[in-house]
């Protein structure tokens, strides 16, 4: 093979790399949004204010994230394109990450860069990981923290050196410090670390490893000494006890979640390779053991957090994108096999093209369908127009999103919309900062807020008299606006 027939598998790569980079770029300054990132970025915001999570306001996360958005708020700006731009970085990293371990570690030379590429296309063009990896919640920023966690830990049980255990638990615990959804990875790559180490002593790594975890769960120990009850409150009983209130059909949902890879061909497509690969690496590799270990890693780590994802109640499809960079490991060895068994070793270009063609084209309908959906924009449009009515320093009542866009505090109690379906005494309620809804009506019908921003199918507003209650209503993007009282 000439020199120039050898380097064009590279070029490929690169492209494709180059490719994602910008879709991500582009995507997350046009078209990504998540309704749920509003509050998370109000968190942000209200840090940036002087008030803490927990202390001061509810927030139902590990609060790294919120931290991490609140300092790139006041670096790079004060908008939503600020944290979507950072995202976009991260989890480009996170798919460059990924694909640089396939191709300096995939067992056979050979197929290197057409298994690197087979990983860069189902991680980087994965719909999900298109859609949330740009946005402001924890997802772009989880995915760079595994990924560097899983490459630290590969590398810390072949050498003596104690600093690449104490980067994989660090990183693994930040991404738990963001996200509890990525909870599993950090004692998985712990326990593999101890039984799979073949150089240097299993302890001392045991303790770097500790001594890593500690460090991005400062944040969150430093607020609970400041205020145990609501740390707790926020972290787990919210999230164990609470988020399914007056979810009656919380299970079902869950049900319809778990299965909702079926009706997905880029899910399907990767749930085939990775289960084919991991039989493969299994069965008939004849690989060396060590690199049998790192595909075995990639599936006890999907593994775990898939279990652990389906577990939460409710449970969304979006969660499961953590596990899509080690089924992405996982299908290079089956698009290996199934290469091999369709065709010749030798020549892996034509189930690559069809992997890639497949994930390319998935993602390709579901931008042009997602075309119209509601975003930045329409939020900019709807606080343009509550702005436009809000007096300074009035009481507003709004969304999270129309809140961050205005940079308009909102009155303590209502930094989190779906805390208002908690029910607690009065002096709990004050205590984790919680407004129920009966009381928020009672408010909303006092007229205690001189400008309200309601969606127009939310029942409140016919039940509570909201028209006679205001001298002026507006309608903006199904959105209803209310104001003189």
């Amino acid at each position: 093979m000439t020199t120039a027939n050898a380097a064009w598998p590279t070029r490929v790569l690169w492209a494709l790399l180059v490719l994602i980079a910008a879709l991500y770029a582009v995507y997350a300054q046009t078209r990504a949004f998540a309704w749920d990132e509003g509050w998370h970025l109000l968190a942000a915001q209200n840090i940036n204010r002087g008030l803490l999570p927990y202390l001061n306001f509810v927030y139902s996360q590990t609060p790294l994230n919120a931290f991490w958005n609140a300092g790139w708020l006041r670096v790079a700006g004060d908008t939503w394109r600020t944290p979507h731009a950072v995202a976009a970085v991260m989890t480009t990293l996170a798919v460059l990450m990924i694909g640089g371990y396939v191709l300096r570690r995939f067992p056979v030379p050979d197929w290197r860069v057409p298994a690197a590429i087979t990983a860069v296309s189902l991680f980087g063009l994965d719909v999900m990981v298109v859609e949330f990896g740009t946005i402001a919640q924890a997802y772009a920023l989880c995915l760079f923290f595994i990924a560097g966690a899983f490459l630290a830990t590969i590398e810390a049980v072949q050498r003596e050196t104690l600093w690449l255990a104490g980067a994989a638990g660090l990183l693994s615990s930040a991404a738990a410090n963001c996200s509890l959804l990525t909870a599993p990875v950090m004692p998985v790559l712990l326990l593999w670390l101890l039984i799979c180490n073949r150089t240097g002593s299993r302890w001392a790594k045991l303790g770097a490893f500790a001594a890593g975890c500690t460090i991005p769960s400062i944040p969150l120990a430093w607020l609970f000494v400041q205020g145990p009850r609501q740390a707790i409150f926020n972290v787990l009983h919210y999230n164990l006890l609470y988020r399914q209130r007056d979810w009656k059909g919380a299970w079902s949902h869950n049900f319809g979640e778990w299965f909702a890879w079926i009706g997905s061909p880029q899910a399907l497509t990767l749930a085939f390779l990775s289960v084919a690969g991991l039989l493969f690496v299994r069965k008939r590799s004849g690989w060396e053991r060590a690199a049998r270990r790192e595909f075995y890693l990639c599936g006890w780590l999907a593994l775990a957090l898939l279990a652990h994802i389906s577990t939460a109640v409710p449970t969304f499809r979006r969660y499961y994108l953590f596990a899509v960079p080690f089924l992405a490991i996982l299908s290079c060895a089956g698009i290996y096999d199934v290469g091999s068994r369709l065709g010749s070793p030798g020549r892996p270009w034509t189930p690559v093209l069809i992997v890639c063609l497949l994930t390319g084209t998935c993602l390709t309908k579901r931008l042009i369908e997602a075309a119209g959906d509601f975003s930045w924009y329409t939020v900019e449009r709807i606080a343009a127009k509550v702005k436009a009515v809000t007096p300074p320093n009035a009481v507003l009542f709004a969304d999270e999103p129309v809140y961050f866009v205005m940079r308009h505090a909102p009155p303590p109690g209502l930094e989190l919309v779906d805390s208002h379906k908690l029910s607690f005494p009065p002096p709990v309620a004050r205590e984790v900062h919680v407004v129920p809804e009966a009381e928020l009506d009672r408010q909303l019908k006092a007229r205690v807020f001189d400008v309200i921003e309601i969606s127009d199918d939310d029942t409140r507003i016919d039940d509570l008299g909201l028209a006679k209650l205001y001298a002026h209503c507006a309608e903006v993007e199904d959105y209803d606006i209310f104001w003189g009282k």
